[in-house]
């Protein structure tokens, strides 16, 4: 069913699904940014469209509305655990074609990467709905169109905002409590960034692992891995045993969001670790993002949405990264 609505009869809507379902879009929060006078937007509960923010790339994915930050997975005793538990709700996330694209990725690493799913992600996971929102232009930094993400089909529905006026376009019948007139329309998406990502087709990994070009973030990168906590795709994740004061044989169980950028995420028992060097780091992030896991799965992981390049503090851009991967490998080809 498609729609067109004026925003109060979408924030009616919106009210009647909130009995049901927790609602998560942009939204802004004032002084929270990086400088003292400048805004945070991230993905957070919200009642109506004016709290939405649609005019800027949200800082950060909405990876994290059904894959927490920091989750419990059970309490345990000496003798015995206990699942943890879940808010019962369904989740509604609004979100943009790379976003969505992105959670393909994530889907395919806990639930399509090896013999079992991964239970605590699906039990979150199984909860969620997507509403596509429409891109009428790139924002700074994306790159969508190079990572051939743009596009999205896989939502529950869809809508397009145009001077004050939602297009709806809905496909589940459980969101389908909105009251608008009949209309046609399709989604929209960008169909040319600002700028062009040169994405090799295939990857030399024993070309590549050990080429200059990665020696120049040993000086630059501070390893902060803030551009692993701002990306969509970014799944890796250490686990915590939290062991209470008043018993130390009572305790939880962690899941936390990990940095493959970050000092110790590679440190083993003994006190070796692997990849110390920040340039061996972003050459592993880089390898895993437009080759390894193509490879294995026959795309790339990457969504191009530019978070990573918007969030360093070192001005280090990824997809100059990949850019100079695919200037290697054209060199390497033209050396034969």
């Amino acid at each position: 069913m498609k729609l067109e609505l004026n925003i109060e009869s979408f924030d009616k809507g919106l009210k009647a699904l909130s009995k049901e379902y927790r609602i998560f879009a942009p939204k802004a929060f004032p002084k929270r940014g990086t400088y003292s006078d400048t805004d945070v937007v991230k993905y957070s509960v919200v009642s109506s469209f004016d709290e939405m923010v649609w005019d800027r790339k949200s800082n950060f994915s909405p990876k994290e509305t059904f894959l927490p930050i920091n989750e419990v997975l059970f309490y345990f005793t000496e003798s015995e655990f206990r699942e943890s538990s879940i808010d019962d709700r369904k989740t509604l996330v609004f979100l943009r074609a790379c976003d969505l694209n992105a959670v393909k990725r994530v889907d395919q690493i806990y639930l399509g990467n090896g013999e079992e799913e991964d239970y605590y992600y699906k039990r979150n996971r199984e909860k969620v709905k997507f509403v596509l929102v429409g891109c009428q232009e790139s924002y700074r930094n994306c790159f969508c169109v190079s990572m051939d993400s743009n596009r999205a089909d896989n939502y529950q529905a869809a809508m397009n905002i145009r001077e004050g006026k939602i297009f709806l376009d809905i496909r589940d019948q459980d969101l389908n409590v909105f009251e608008g007139s009949p209309t046609d329309f399709e989604v929209d998406y960008v169909k040319e960034n600002l700028f062009k990502v040169n994405v090799p087709d295939k990857v030399d990994f024993n070309h590549m692992k050990d080429h200059k070009m990665w020696d120049e973030y040993d000086a630059r990168c501070i390893a902060c891995g803030r551009c692993n906590f701002t990306c969509p795709t970014c799944t890796c994740y250490s686990m915590q045993d939290i062991f209470y004061r008043e018993n130390e044989n009572v305790g939880e169980r962690r899941r936390v969001w990990a940095s493959c950028q970050v000092d110790g995420y590679t440190s083993i028992a003994g006190g070796h670790a692997f990849r110390e060097k920040h340039g061996q780091r972003m050459r592993f992030k880089s390898m895993h993002k437009i080759h390894d896991f193509k490879e294995r799965f026959g795309y790339n992981m990457c969504v191009g949405c530019g978070r990573c390049d918007d969030a360093c503090p070192q001005y280090i851009s990824f997809s100059e990264a990949i850019d100079k991967v695919s200037k290697a490998m054209i060199e390497k080809d033209l050396e034969k």
